[in-house]
């Protein structure tokens, strides 16, 4: 067993803290892990307070090892914190539940199934969920409650979307006149246009609020911070500090060459950080040879360890696996189809996806690439151009323009003046950008009946509430756009065909990804999407390296791959570490070949 020794770290993003403490980043960067350490650290301060995830795959429960969700929920072993998870399902009950219920009974039921049906899309499950976030900055028992409220966020892109919909919605509150498509959602955020207002005021008052930006020391994960530091300066945040995780220590590096092409590739990436963030207060947290699970690990996170390595890890490791080039073989022998990459952030979907396109391509095969991830970083990683090979992004800013355009071209040239202006209100509404989002994600899986189509999903929370309203969607895009838009084939009804669709669940060898991937597999169960295989990624165990630390970590990996290989994956493989970061066409391809015949 490793043995620790810790020592206390002062950390600048809790020094003097305000009341709400938002802790956001790319996916798999380690906020949960940090948002859990730090509450702990400001109860050990005498503190009281309150730990809220608002990421739809919150795992926050996985993390303390209890169940917690949607009621806040004492933490008995730390005392003086609660935790509390925003489930958007169970947002949306409430939600429609204190609409509809005030006049069930009162209405006839034509009208109150024309109202259900309103309250049945995302839009209402995002509305709600944002409803109950705003609560939390608004609610005075609160206040007297908890000296402080932690909020462990969705990966960055969802994040932007909350943190923007109270003035979002104010706004369109304020202008709106008209039969909105959201009218039964609006039915509920009309009468509380006073507390997103008080909302805005939390969120970009420096006095109450500090947004924690955390990243690890690699050149995308950086690059996403800057551009959530201008978006959040956009909407009058200013308060942020910069947090680096998972730095590998140097002294790692002493012959062994994984180690020191990590270490190098994170100082190279730390010296090109840009400048914007090199003028934010920053911590750096090093890289920690156990799983961030259990109490104790949370509080060893941000301490020095001093670690003693059992004498085990100057035995190889041995692991047989399967290498994902079997997987492809089997991919590309169909011809065609739609593969879809997907869960928690970080474990590398977006790579696998662009090696799996790539190689598709080389074989002759022709392949649309695409992501739903607001946050993917396709172009950068994709350098080279192929003939067979079209790399696309779902930008919600320009489907949503590109949708306004449709609607208006079709159903407004049919309305008089009034009637296109009440239209183009309604194409106001923050609802329309999901809509259009919706309409390009149908588009782009369409093609996959005459060639391959490999889409890189957001993370695990967003796209399960984008693939489990496919049909409250599709409703709403059809009364928008008219009959004529109708699908003879639905999204959901193509994901469900196991002979079109191939799911491929990537993960990594650490107990709560793979938790969270076995979630992520019995919800799609629940849909009738059977997942096709598990990846993997960016395994140590499957690697050669030296280092104590890293061998520690790919012993801790064993029974990881063991759990995937024995209850969760009809068919699997693994993917190592590489030294060189899977940049362009070559090293994307390496990854397909990576642990070959292992």
């Amino acid at each position: 067993m490793l043995l620790l020794k810790c020592i206390t770290m002062t950390m600048k993003f809790l020094d003097c803290p305000p009341r709400f403490l938002f802790f956001t980043g790319k996916g798999g960067v380690g906020k949960t892990s940090i948002a859990c350490s730090s509450a702990i650290d400001l109860t050990a301060a005498g503190r009281r307070v309150l730990l809220v995830s608002t990421d739809p795959a919150s795992n926050v429960g996985q993390v303390f090892g209890i169940s917690i969700g949607s009621q806040i929920t004492p933490i008995l072993t730390v005392p003086g914190l609660f935790a509390l998870e925003i489930d958007p399902q169970d947002a949306a009950a409430q939600y429609r539940e204190r609409i509809v219920g005030p006049v069930r009974g009162l209405l006839p039921q034509s009208v109150l199934s024309t109202i259900e049906e309103q309250l049945s899309g995302a839009c209402t499950t995002e509305i709600a969920a944002f409803d109950e976030f705003t609560s939390l900055l608004t609610d005075q028992a609160l206040y007297a409650d908890y000296d402080h409220i932690v909020f462990d966020t969705a990966p960055t892109g969802h994040t932007i979307r909350m943190l923007q919909l109270p003035g979002a919605w104010s706004g369109f509150l304020e202008e709106a006149k008209g039969d909105a498509s959201c009218l039964g959602p609006l039915a509920g955020l009309a009468k509380q246009r006073s507390k997103y207002k008080e909302a805005v005021e939390a969120l970009c008052d420096p006095m109450r609020t500090r947004m924690i930006l955390v990243s690890r020391a690699q050149q995308t994960a950086l690059r996403e911070v800057a551009r959530t530091f201008g978006e959040l300066m956009a909407i009058g945040i200013p308060q942020q500090y910069l947090v680096i995780n998972g730095l590998l220590a140097s002294s790692e590096s002493s012959a062994d060459a994984l180690a020191a092409a990590i270490t190098s590739r994170e100082q190279a990436a730390m010296s090109g950080m840009p400048e914007l963030l090199k003028a934010l207060p920053t911590d750096r947290i090093p890289l920690k040879a156990f799983n961030m699970v259990g109490l104790e690990a949370l509080r060893h996170l941000l301490s020095e360890t001093d670690a003693q390595y059992p004498a085990s890890v100057n035995k190889p490791v041995i692991l047989n696996a399967p290498a994902l080039s079997l997987l492809v073989d089997d991919i590309a022998a169909d011809g065609h189809g739609l593969v879809m990459f997907m869960g928690k952030g970080g474990v590398g979907k977006t790579t696998l996806a662009a090696a799996l396109a790539i190689e598709l391509a080389h074989r002759g095969l022709p392949v649309h690439l695409s992501t739903s991830d607001p946050a993917a970083h396709l172009i950068e990683t994709v350098t080279d151009t192929l003939e067979n090979l079209l790399v696309s992004r779902i930008d919600p800013q320009v489907e949503t323009e590109r949708y306004r355009r449709e609607v208006l071209d079709s159903k407004g040239a049919q309305l008089d003046g009034e009637g296109r202006a009440l239209l183009e209100e309604d194409l106001r509404s923050p609802c329309t950008e999901e809509i259009a989002v919706f309409q390009a994600f149908s588009r782009i899986i369409g093609e996959a009946d005459r060639k391959f189509v490999v889409m890189d999903t957001a993370p695990t929370g967003h796209t399960l509430l984008l693939l489990d309203a496919t049909g409250a969607y599709h409703r709403e895009f059809t009364r928008q756009a008219g009959r004529n838009a109708l699908y003879n084939v639905t999204p959901m009804m193509q994901m469900q065909d196991r002979k079109q669709t191939k799911v491929l669940i990537v993960t990594l060898a650490e107990t709560t990804p793979v938790l969270e991937a076995a979630t992520l597999q019995e919800d799609l169960r629940r849909a009738s999407i059977e997942p096709w295989a598990w990846i993997i990624n960016n395994s140590v165990a499957a690697a050669v390296t030296s280092s104590p630390l890293l061998r520690e970590r790919a012993m801790n990996e064993l029974a990881e791959i063991d759990a995937v290989a024995q209850q969760h994956a009809s068919r699997y493989a693994v993917v190592p570490l590489l030294k060189e970061e899977p940049v362009g066409d070559r090293a994307l391809r390496s990854l397909i070949y990576a642990n070959d015949g292992g």
